[in-house]
């Protein structure tokens, strides 16, 4: 029997209902395979698992036969294949939780395996954003946040631009076919800050009409 985890979502990855003037452009998620191995650093705890099975070896053939050696090296290699599995399971119930969506307005990420929670990132809080994209054309799309606007590195991540603590900068992190999402992302961005504003204001004590 099939279980929906996110049953309350009025619409898959958001909270509530779309206003009538906001409408999906986009959705996806991670790839598991490209978070575990960029996020979690996969490759990296392979290959120390993997130096520590050919040190071991090395060392016991000074005094034991081959195949006693390759013997000693195998806990190592089985210790490294339950890290790299706990690894892997946590990227693949990461990206499973995960629904980055691109609208007309805003960006909008719901993340989290076990606290899930939505954040939402209006296009005119987005000063730049920034592709990093692979071989395989998967890559991770990066918003440098503009003026006061701030979010928790912890919190967000793996969602988020590695290293950039201090100015945190939220990511959609490993997703196929980056270059079409970031496409998508520059033309709805642009396309809503070059829409005018119109704001009332009170001038010298008469009310005037200002477009920016």
């Amino acid at each position: 029997m099939s279980h929906d985890d996110f049953k309350f979502e009025p619409i898959r990855g958001l909270p509530e209902q779309l206003p009538a003037d906001e409408h999906i452009l986009w959705q996806g998620s991670p790839a598991p395979r490209h978070l575990a191995r960029e996020a979690l650093n996969l490759r990296w705890v392979a290959g120390y698992f993997g130096l520590l099975a050919v040190w071991r070896v090395e060392v016991s053939s000074a005094d034991f036969s081959l195949g006693v050696s390759l013997m000693h090296g195998l806990p190592f290699v089985v210790a490294g294949l339950i890290a790299c599995g706990i690894l892997y399971g946590i990227a693949y119930v990461q990206a499973r939780s995960t629904v980055y969506t691109l609208t007309n307005k805003r960006v909008a990420m719901r993340i989290g395996a076990a606290l899930t929670m939505t954040l939402n990132l209006p296009y005119t809080w987005i000063g730049t954003a920034k592709l990093d994209l692979k071989p395989s054309g998967n890559g991770t799309l990066a918003f440098e946040l503009i003026g006061d606007t701030r979010v928790s590195y912890l919190m967000t991540w793996p969602h988020v631009r590695p290293w950039y603590m201090s100015r945190t900068q939220p990511a959609l992190r490993c997703i196929p076919d980056a270059t079409t999402v970031a496409r998508i992302f520059a033309q709805a961005a642009e396309t809503r800050i070059s829409e005018p504003r119109v704001e009332r204001i009170t001038e010298h004590g008469s009310n005037a009409i200002a477009a920016e």
